[in-house]
């Protein structure tokens, strides 16, 4: 057999074949049994961070590479620890891009991928986190940070048995608009959320509290309304320069 049969032929099976759907509440990771390459999938909630670098360019061009190599180890290792200190799950690297799953069909798992935005952005920006200054002695990062809520189909895709041509993919609206959110953020207002993350806010990540100069406890909405375009319909999203302190 050639191989545009061969390929016709495997193309023409996955697309026939009934895709098996079980609901799990884990993310699924490269190694779970119940990924076979039928077509079967696991589907999961969960909020989704996606952050993205900014100017790697520029970075690329500034810097030889083996300082562009530390530069970017240095911004993954950051975003990593934080997530997954926070209960999420990270599962994609692509370049300089991150995706992670804080699953649960849950408010507390909006916040916590909310909380990891604000303290990545505070370890990154802040002068006083102390990775700042590191990295800033190379390059200042700008990135953007999206994230969105919702239900996730995970599924396995691969050609046979060699780990190097086998990954998951991760199909969804909440990640696809978590990416798309991410976008639209940059300096200063590093992180982007939907609509469906802001309403289900936490007070101490929607407000900032504080007490005016007679002693009366004022709050700040620490988000700002902004419209984007997803599916050909405008959509509200919300963007925030705000920080968590780690």
């Amino acid at each position: 057999m050639g191989l545009k049969e061969d390929i016709t032929n495997k193309v023409k099976e996955i697309l026939e074949t009934n895709v098996p759907i079980q609901e799990v509440s884990y993310v699924p990771d490269i190694s779970d049994t119940k990924l076979t390459f039928n077509g079967s999938g696991l589907s999961f909630y969960a909020a989704v961070l996606y952050i993205d670098m900014r100017g790697s360019t520029k970075v690329l061009n500034k810097h030889n590479r083996p300082t562009i190599a530390k530069i970017h180890k240095a911004y993954l290792h950051t975003t990593v620890k934080v997530a997954t200190f926070l209960g999420g799950d990270v599962r994609s690297f692509n370049g300089d891009s991150v995706l992670a799953f804080f699953q649960g069909n849950s408010k507390e798992a909006i916040n916590n991928a909310v909380r990891a935005a604000m303290e990545i952005n505070y370890l990154i920006t802040s002068s006083e986190s102390g990775i700042n200054p590191l990295l800033s002695k190379y390059s200042a990062v700008d990135f953007g940070i999206g994230i969105d809520f919702g239900k996730i189909l995970c599924s396995k895709i691969g050609v046979g048995r060699d780990n190097t041509t086998q990954d998951l993919i991760w199909i969804g609206n909440a990640v696809n608009k978590s990416t798309v959110i991410s976008d639209q953020c940059s300096s200063i207002s590093h992180i982007g959320i939907s609509d469906i993350v802001h309403i289900n806010l936490f007070d101490d990540l929607r407000y900032h509290k504080f007490k005016d100069a007679f002693g009366y406890e004022r709050s700040n909405d620490m988000w700002v309304k902004h419209y984007l375009t997803y599916n050909d319909a405008t959509e509200n999203f919300y963007k925030t320069s705000y920080q968590c302190i780690i």
